[in-house]
């Protein structure tokens, strides 16, 4: 089985390094930069329960050194696929499977989902459709991420916690390819539960990132600050209200309420978003996958937004401002 993960950053790279210890697949990784030079130099580092072991693995700059691949698992942030696409082509034969990790609405999401909406191209993370046209959403297999880890050095990862990669073809059917997936991310140690509803469990992740992600870039807080206080976290209930409303229309079913999201939330503590920490790093922020494409979901459902719609002018004027979003 030929596997590429095409961005080995911090998830990127935790994956690589769990699937080559392993050493069950013919595995690469597409990087760049001082990243690569260290992977290629000393292996790709991980460290993992205070262990520090070091993984060799193929890694290219070009994804034309290493050919067409079973499985190619996109663990770029979504506003980064696009200007990827040539970079990405090379790697994709007829049968070849894309593993979808980006945060956020993906793009793919109204393929084979059935109703009125069938085929919708969602042109806030998908502007034209080219990544509709040019990956095709039949090659999809969508995942959501639970760990996190971090890239502390080039060519070293740290996990900090959480090994779950929730996997699901878009159809909702458990074919060979995602069950042959789902067996080399568990035998590398992973947990790999195949969902029948993934775009259920997209919603589950998305509720807190839409919601505590630009409030946490707007304030500077953690999630326990955000949760302990009563003004944001009463900002962020109305828009995770509207997003489950959304959500809802579109036939999904929250297996928990919203208090309960939000207090799983402020449980993990002081933890600055990702969007906050690319905030604060100058780096290109998540908005439109995450707050962008909720407010494009209500506009084709007819569903109102609000508070989104507030808290979305703020953090991209925000971002504009911080030149971490284009104007």
């Amino acid at each position: 089985m030929r596997i590429t993960v095409f961005g080995a950053g911090a998830i990127g790279g935790y994956l690589a390094a769990k699937l080559g210890l392993a050493g069950r697949t013919d595995l690469s990784i597409v990087a760049r930069g001082a990243h690569l030079e260290a992977i290629r130099s000393g292996g790709l580092r991980l460290i993992e329960d205070g262990k520090e072991t070091a993984v060799p693995v193929r890694a290219a700059a070009q994804a034309d050194e290493l050919g067409i691949q079973d499985y190619v698992v996109l663990a770029l942030k979504a506003h980064s696929l696009g200007p990827a696409l040539d970079q990405i082509a090379p790697l994709l034969g007829e049968r070849t499977a894309v593993v979808t990790m980006q945060n956020g609405v993906p793009w793919w999401y109204f393929h084979k989902i059935g109703g009125p909406l069938e085929g919708s191209r969602i042109a806030s993370v998908d502007p034209g459709g080219a990544i509709w046209e040019r990956l095709g959403p039949e090659r999809v297999i969508g995942a959501v991420v639970y760990p996190a880890a971090e890239v502390d050095a080039p060519g070293l990862i740290r996990h900090v916690e959480g090994k779950r990669f929730s996997l699901g073809e878009p159809s909702g059917e458990k074919s060979d390819r995602v069950a042959r997936l789902a067996e080399e991310l568990i035998a590398a140690g992973l947990q790999a539960p195949v969902r029948d509803d993934i775009r259920g469990e997209i919603w589950v992740k998305l509720w807190g990132n839409l919601s505590f992600n630009p409030i946490s870039a707007l304030t500077g807080s953690t999630l326990a600050d955000i949760v302990a206080d009563e003004s944001t976290r009463t900002v962020a209930r109305a828009m995770m209200l509207e997003a489950q409303a959304i959500g809802e229309r579109l036939g999904v079913r929250f297996p928990i309420d919203v208090d309960r999201r939000i207090k799983g939330a402020g449980a993990v503590g002081a933890h600055k978003t990702s969007m906050l920490q690319d905030r604060e790093r100058g780096r290109p922020m998540e908005i439109d996958a995450l707050v962008t494409a909720v407010q494009e979901l209500g506009q084709l459902t007819g569903q109102p937004t609000p508070a989104i719609d507030l808290v979305l002018a703020l953090v991209r004027r925000l971002a504009i401002e911080r030149g971490c979003y284009p104007a």
